[in-house]
């Protein structure tokens, strides 16, 4: 199957604005030698509204069920397991090598007496990205079920997690239930994912006015709720008393439909611009590069901090003057720099040596129902742990989080460990892939 070039565009553009996004609204202070930071959210009069430029996790969703229902079709003829684990490995290995950086990081700083403070902080921060992790991984391993639901019922499938959402927004808000709100996590991101099987197939895209009905739907519908419910225009904070992203919303569904209708709107203009091969090659040198991109784009923010805040080298003007405006440039500059420097030293962490998809459907892996067990125990604690570091960081109290990082560290192992059970008929074990080896 051709490759989706308007699928890697988007999933490049998308990291663009959640780098540039978050460097924007991290304010970095220094003040009586000490560190801190605000949120420039909350002091640019328009920033609200901003946040629906800046909100893309919707497309990284979108553009991931495209990419699971290509690989799960292409691969059939494996096991569940097999699959769920090659699609998980190619996360966890740069994933893992990010978190053991972070936490010599911590115990580097904790060494030369760094704040408390300033050292939960910078771990937060530095941690925040990982949310996505756990929810993309329960959506991997979902993707056989997930998929035959939308082969057999179709867009009923969103439709009725759209439907399943709003009623736990009820639940939440009105019945004073908080602890239904983790099941947006799933339905809301899920039902993004689920757009992206039909993006898959066709059935989203054709006939051609199917993109722009989504559009207008997921409009009409979230200035409804901006006008008759309690969410706000917010698709990113989660400081306000409701929010849209803690847990996901039906808000946030509901502008997920305005912007990926949209988008999709676009994809014939767009491919026929990715024809040119100066521009496909460009795509595809950042694309290869997304998850390092990803994982590491905060910590040029603290390495410059570092280097020049206490030096004085870099003014601190008041949030949203002139000053601070002009300032963003050679700010997103001297960050963009640093981040190209931190990429090309651990871009190797993220290559998989072959497209994921390139082995031999036929060659299929003998059955293992304790690999299985294995990997699920092993995927639960991993997404476990990423979900406690995005919560708390890597240095809650200025302190390592030894259970959480005990949690991942068992999880990692879990999964590389679930192969040594069961390995592919005609493949000698030494080429079975590992979280440190080729995928």
């Amino acid at each position: 199957m051709d490759r989706n070039r308007y699928a890697d565009l988007l999933r490049v553009l998308a990291m663009g604005a959640v780098v540039y996004g978050h460097w924007l609204l991290t304010d970095v202070t220094y003040q009586n030698r000490q560190f801190g930071g605000l949120d420039a959210l909350g002091y640019v009069s328009w920033g609200r509204w901003g946040t629906l430029v800046f909100q893309v996790m919707p497309v990284f969703f979108l553009v991931g069920g495209y990419a699971n229902a290509t690989s799960w079709t292409a691969h059939r003829a494996d096991t569940w397991a097999w699959w769920v684990r090659r699609r998980a490995v190619r996360l966890l290995r740069p994933t893992t090598v990010y978190v053991v950086v972070a936490v010599l990081a911590v115990s580097g700083a904790r060494y030369a007496h760094a704040s408390p403070a300033v050292l939960a902080e910078a771990g937060w921060l530095v941690a925040l990205q990982l949310w996505f992790l756990p929810v993309y991984l329960l959506l991997i391993v979902l993707t056989p079920a997930l998929l035959a639901a939308h082969r057999r019922w179709g867009l009923a499938v969103p439709t009725a997690m759209a439907a399943a959402a709003a009623a736990v927004d009820v639940g939440v808000l009105h019945l004073h239930l908080p602890v239904i709100g983790f099941a947006n996590y799933l339905l809301v991101w899920g039902a993004m994912h689920q757009w992206g099987f039909a993006w898959q197939d066709g059935s989203l895209t054709h006939p051609r006015w199917r993109p722009a009905a989504l559009a207008a739907v997921g409009a009409l519908v979230l200035a409804g709720l901006w006008r008759w419910s309690p969410f706000p225009v917010d698709m990113i904070g989660d400081g306000e008393r409701v929010t849209n992203t803690t847990p996901p919303s039906i808000a946030l569904l509901a502008f997920a439909a305005a912007q990926i209708g949209v988008l999709l709107m676009l994809e014939p203009a767009a491919s026929r611009l990715l024809r040119r091969p100066g521009l496909w090659r460009s795509v595809t040198r950042l694309n290869d590069k997304a998850m390092t991109v990803y994982l590491w784009h905060m910590a040029p923010v603290i390495i410059i901090a570092v280097a020049l805040y206490p030096t004085g080298l870099l003014p601190q003007p008041a949030i949203a003057t002139a000053s601070w405006w002009a300032l963003r440039l050679a700010w997103f500059v001297l960050l963009t720099e640093v981040l190209v420097l931190v990429v090309l030293a651990f871009s190797w962490a993220d290559r998989s040596g072959t497209r994921p998809d390139s082995s031999d459907p036929t060659d299929s892996p003998g059955p293992s129902a304790a690999s299985a067990a294995i990997l699920l125990v092993g995927l639960a604690a991993a997404m476990v742990g990423l979900a406690r570091l995005a919560i708390a960081g890597f240095a809650p109290g200025g302190r390592l989080p030894v259970p959480v990082l005990v949690a991942y560290a068992v999880g990692v192992a879990g999964v590389a460990a679930a192969p040594l059970l069961v390995r592919r008929k005609g493949t000698p074990r030494h080429r079975t892939p590992t979280l440190t080896g080729r995928n």
